[in-house]
């Protein structure tokens, strides 16, 4: 039970900064992919922020014996760059440059009860049922 309330904790905290920083308003994510015209560099602010913060974190926390709530840590044993990664980097950014929405700010939208939000999170969800459908190699 407490994974889920530190899960829950983090979640919350997670869309309350996504909020405070406007990533859920597709309208000034798109104007800070817009180089060329009304382009907005605040995002990049948070961005920077969320790299330091995750940064120190993150060497802090690989440091302990291990996690306060878990057995151990669950580091990616894997650093090789393959088709699959890059096709799912292209889709992402596609997707993000073209409705400027990614998973986690779609998914904090949805307390606004905008009906793209919900557009926007089913097409992700089937998205990723049609990636499970999809063979491996």
């Amino acid at each position: 039970m407490p994974q889920v309330f530190a899960a829950l904790l983090a979640g919350t905290l997670f869309g309350i900064g996504l909020t405070v920083s406007q990533m859920i308003n597709p309208e000034k994510v798109l104007s800070f992919l817009d180089f060329f015209g009304a382009w907005d560099p605040s995002l990049a602010l948070v961005m920077l922020g969320a790299v330091g913060v995750s940064a120190v974190a993150f060497r802090f926390a690989l440091k302990q014996p291990r996690p306060v709530l878990a057995a151990a840590f669950q580091v990616p044993s894997r650093s090789d760059v393959d088709g699959r990664l890059i096709a799912g980097g292209v889709i992402f950014g596609l997707g993000w440059g073209l409705v400027g929405w990614c998973p986690g700010p779609a998914i904090a939208s949805l307390a606004l009860v905008q009906f793209e939000s919900f557009v926007f999170v089913a097409a992700m969800i089937a998205g990723m049922l049609l990636f499970r459908l999809l063979p491996t190699r």
